[in-house]
């Protein structure tokens, strides 16, 4: 079967096995047992959310079973975004917050993230230990012979307590409104757990992709797929369009003249305001490998130091935290703004932008010239086993090779992917024939000797 935690959470996928009832009621079980409270002063208490996903439902009633046949006591606050899982968990003292989500992945898909009760997700060896409880299921009652059992309780006004946090986030970025006079957008909720507290928000903004079904999110529409956004904020003359994931934790912004700015260049907008307003803490930004190298430009030119770290939006906030950085995040579109919010938050990154161009009175294309983001290629080679690639005499020399040939005018980046057997080659160049070119001589090699 695999591993069943992937970069973000538990995973299941329809092309390879399921996320079943029985796997949720074990998750359940395995984090109560995992959270118990080592002075056993009252029952662990779990927040939990969903998507719009149609199998969310089944998957959110294994884990309250689970969870309650350990005396866990269960808030459901329904279809919520991830970081607003993430916001409960914290507001309410909960000992941890669990999202059935499969974020981005078609409808088909569905998995599990989970929060601390500081509102992080948790460490690589936390998630093995949760791992190992869930396949060995060991536990299967927290007292045997007795009746004992948790209680499930559902939140009210959930939605209403996180649209005013977002608000009164930006209160403290100089008071202004959160939808500034003016400012004229087109919101994509990608028929997923944003549409109700987006239309909170953005009151006055053009709304799409708001009518889930169970099996539209992410369909052809939100962060994905955001061309009839971009078709859509030119038709309306919007001054900027927003598009999200399906559990929210992501954004992709559209300019006004339609044209696509991805989490790089939204970094890049963010870390500029924040430094010339004393905001960004330790003057440092922090990002993935995966950044376009003109980020790395933007930033030097901004006098800004930049930090990498592997994929994944937790190695972000882990390196954001140990060097006390105020904003940190991915190419993807997941922007963690620390000083707000625990998690990579598409809303609240929304609202700032929002906030920027309203305060600096720049249209979104003048703000994201900050960057050029230079061409980029990226190649996925199917791969029977995963040996080290400097044992390969051939592939070490071709991307020596490859490097020698970019100079300082771009770079290669040559990873496994951590949950499929793909070997990714990424190399972006002055030119995009020239990334191109050089994808294509790497992943050749690759093929080679241990292509599938």
């Amino acid at each position: 079967m695999g591993r069943l935690f992937g970069t973000d959470g538990i995973r299941g996928q329809a092309n390879r096995y399921p996320m079943t009832a029985e796997m949720a009621v074990a998750a359940g079980r395995a984090m109560a047992v995992f959270f118990k409270k080592p002075d056993k002063s009252g029952p662990v208490t779990v927040v939990i959310g969903k998507d719009t996903r149609q199998s969310g439902d089944m998957l959110e009633s294994g884990l309250c079973a689970g969870l309650c046949a350990m005396e866990a006591d269960v808030y459901l606050a329904g279809v919520f975004p991830t970081p607003g899982i993430a916001y409960l968990t914290v507001s309410m003292g909960a000992d941890a917050g669990i999202v059935v989500s499969a974020s981005h992945n078609p409808f088909m898909d569905n998995g599990i993230k989970i929060f601390n009760r500081e509102g992080h997700k948790l460490s690589v060896p936390q998630e093995a230990e949760i791992e190992t409880l869930i396949l060995s299921c060991r536990e299967s009652s927290a007292s045997p012979g007795q009746p004992a059992c948790g209680r499930i309780h559902r939140l009210k006004d959930a939605d209403i307590h996180y649209a005013d946090f977002l608000k009164k986030s930006m209160a403290g970025e100089g008071a202004l409104p959160p939808f500034p006079d003016g400012i004229k957008l087109v919101i994509d909720c990608a028929n997923g757990a944003v549409g109700g507290i987006a239309k909170r928000i953005f009151t006055r903004a053009v709304i799409l992709s708001a009518a889930p079904d169970g099996m539209n999110i992410n369909n052809g529409c939100g962060s994905e797929h955001p061309d009839n956004l971009c078709r859509q904020v030119i038709e309306q003359r919007a001054a900027a369009g927003f598009a999200f994931d399906g559990d929210g934790d992501r954004v992709v912004a559209v300019d006004e003249n339609g044209h696509i700015l991805s989490g790089d260049r939204i970094l890049a907008i963010c870390a500029g305001y924040l430094k010339e307003n004393g905001r960004l803490r330790n003057n440092t930004v922090v990002s993935t490998v995966m950044s376009n190298i003109g980020l790395t430009r933007a930033l030097r030119q901004m006098d800004i130091a930049h930090v990498t770290t592997d994929v994944g939006d937790r190695h972000v906030l882990e390196t954001m935290l140990s060097r006390g950085s105020a904003l940190g995040g991915e190419d993807s579109g997941h922007i963690i703004l620390s000083d707000h919010q625990t998690t990579g938050d598409g809303l609240l990154t929304a609202l700032m932008i929002c906030h920027i161009m309203a305060g600096t009175h720049k249209p979104l294309s003048v703000l994201a010239s900050t960057m050029t983001v230079c061409p980029q290629e990226l190649v996925n080679v199917p791969v029977r086993e995963k040996p080290d690639l400097r044992t390969i005499k051939d592939v070490r020399k071709t991307i020596a090779a490859v490097e020698a040939s970019l100079g300082e005018s771009g770079r290669v980046l040559v990873r496994y992917s951590g949950t499929q057997p793909l070997c990714r080659v990424m190399a972006e160049a002055a030119t995009a024939e020239e990334a191109r070119r050089a994808v294509i001589d790497i992943a050749e090699a690759i093929r080679r000797h241990i292509g599938d």
